[in-house]
């Protein structure tokens, strides 16, 4: 059975020993790398199964190494960053990071939020095809499309969208996304959801009017809209 690949990067060469080390203890191959530049040329090369970030490197700053692996496709990335980088963390959830652990952590909690990760990413909807208004949803090959253009969804979008075509026009909470996209047992923040709206909704949506297809329903959450 093929071992699966994790990239790390971080400029501090302790956290990539110790990260590493847990990480090839759970029986992961692991590749570091010590700089933005580098981490584009490790993730271009050796196509890791998973991505962990620190935000704060070198040279190529980590939201643009996000930034450039968002661009190239759908491959998890899962941020580190200081307990007080509050806005670049939220950012980061805009440009698609999947989840985020911050400084100071335990190596352990970083392996089960990289496990929940890729779980997350594995688990292909229930569903196939679905159609609301312009819009193709495929879940099987977890492809959407506009008058048969793909649009680029990161692997949460992709997941939160699936999850209102499943809900059928009930409206979801925050906390019923959440466990769609990160599982029951996630301590993501219920308000990180918006981050990932806000982004889906910026891909998905006309650029003219209000939006279509992610409707918010005031003090409860989303649903799915007629178009």
């Amino acid at each position: 059975m093929k071992r699966q690949r994790i990239l790390v990067v971080d400029d501090d060469p302790d956290i990539r020993r110790l990260v590493g080390a847990y990480f090839h203890r759970d029986g992961m191959e692991v590749i570091t790398a010590e700089d933005g530049e580098t981490a584009l040329v490790q993730e271009a090369t050796q196509r890791p199964d998973i991505v962990v970030l620190d935000l704060m490197l070198p040279g190529i700053g980590g939201l643009d190494v996000l930034r450039t692996i968002r661009a190239r496709g759908t491959r998890p990335v899962v941020l580190l960053t200081a307990r007080e980088e509050v806005t670049d963390r939220v950012l980061g959830l805009e440009l698609g990071a999947d989840d985020y652990v911050t400084k100071p952590f335990h190596p352990r909690e970083l392996v089960a939020r990289v496990h929940s990760v890729l779980r997350r990413a594995q688990t292909a909807p229930t569903t196939t095809t679905a159609r609301v208004g312009d819009l193709e949803i495929d879940s099987e090959r977890r492809l959407v499309r506009r008058d048969g253009e793909p649009i680029q969804l990161t692997r949460t979008e992709f997941d939160l969208l699936a999850a209102l075509v499943r809900a059928d026009g009930r409206v979801l909470s925050r906390a019923d996304l959440l466990d769609a996209v990160a599982g029951p047992d996630s301590v993501a923040l219920e308000r990180s959801i918006d981050s990932h709206i806000r982004n889906l909704r910026r891909k998905v949506e006309p650029t003219t009017g209000g939006p279509r297809y992610v409707v918010t329903v005031s003090g409860v959450g989303y649903r799915l809209g007629d178009a």
